[in-house]
């Protein structure tokens, strides 16, 4: 499949703010009920919300008939790799990014959506029911946040970015590795790991200040594209899934995603799922 134009990926992001609001609207309905908590076969939580978000979100993909493509998402069947290997073009959803910090009632999870070609993110929908705001990107278009307050969704992509805000939202003065004093870290609220502990100390020998923030899920990668913060580093175990959306809109925004003590990005589709280690900088 030849490179999807910028302005087609453009076109198509009023339409997944809506299938994200849709499936947040679901989640907050069990959210805000009492609801049961299982186990999936890794062990990690699975509630009613992530089976009702998957359904609204695949059943509004297929139904994008410019985008006919395949969709990967953690709560449908699992693939194999024999199967999916051919995928150029695909989408990669996640429907309930954060189960563990919607099990905590703590607000801190999202709803995840990624188109992916040739191994990378071209577009990104991170979406927080919790808060009513977006994060969202393409390739070519840049990187924006959209605080909706219950108002409807513009139907065409200029009417949406009217109401948008450009990212990163915090202006840049100069990069990470040139001569910042302060520095802001950003980590999961859920995993800590010595490696990550580690690479906080080394910041610390080399900047006059680090401040360390905590987050859940995705909104982490959305921090740094807002320039809220400067550096995330993941040491523990990720999923394709959990990393698409908020790579597209950390690098449209004019940072790095980038696996950990190497310049290559994260790559999509690998054979297996698992992501290595990686760190996002803001520039």
């Amino acid at each position: 499949m030849t490179h999807i134009a910028s302005e087609r990926l453009s076109s198509v992001l009023p339409q997944l703010l809506t299938v994200s609001h849709e499936a947040g609207r679901a989640i907050l309905e069990v959210y805000n009920s009492d609801f049961a908590v299982e186990q999936k076969d890794d062990k990690s939580p699975l509630t009613l919300a992530d089976r009702r978000s998957h359904e609204i979100i695949a059943g509004k993909l297929a139904s994008l008939h410019a985008f006919k493509l395949p969709i990967l998402s953690e709560e449908g069947r699992t693939m194999s790799y024999e199967e999916r290997k051919v995928w150029d073009t695909f989408w990669l959803v996640d429907p309930l990014d954060g189960t563990k910090e919607f099990v905590k009632r703590n607000g801190e999870f999202t709803v995840n959506i990624a188109l992916i070609q040739n191994g990378c993110p071209l577009l990104g929908v991170i979406y927080i029911p919790v808060k009513d705001i977006f994060y969202f990107a393409a390739e070519g278009l840049g990187a924006y946040s959209l605080e909706l307050c219950n108002a409807e969704i513009p139907t065409s992509i200029e009417d949406l970015l009217k109401i948008s805000s450009r990212l990163p939202l915090v202006p840049l003065s100069s990069g990470l590795a040139s001569h910042l004093s302060h520095v802001t870290v950003i980590g999961s609220r859920s995993h800590m790991s010595p490696e990550t502990e580690q690479f906080i100390n080394n910041l610390k020998a080399r900047y006059q200040e680090v401040d360390f923030l905590e987050a859940g899920s995705s909104l982490k990668f959305c921090l740094v594209a807002e320039g809220k913060a400067d550096v995330y580093p993941r040491f523990g175990p990720t999923m394709e899934w959990d990393t698409a959306a908020g790579q597209a809109i950390v690098e449209q925004a004019g940072g790095r995603v980038l696996r950990a003590g190497s310049q290559e990005p994260l790559s999509y589709n690998k054979e297996n799922l698992l992501n290595p280690s990686f760190i996002v900088y803001r520039s």
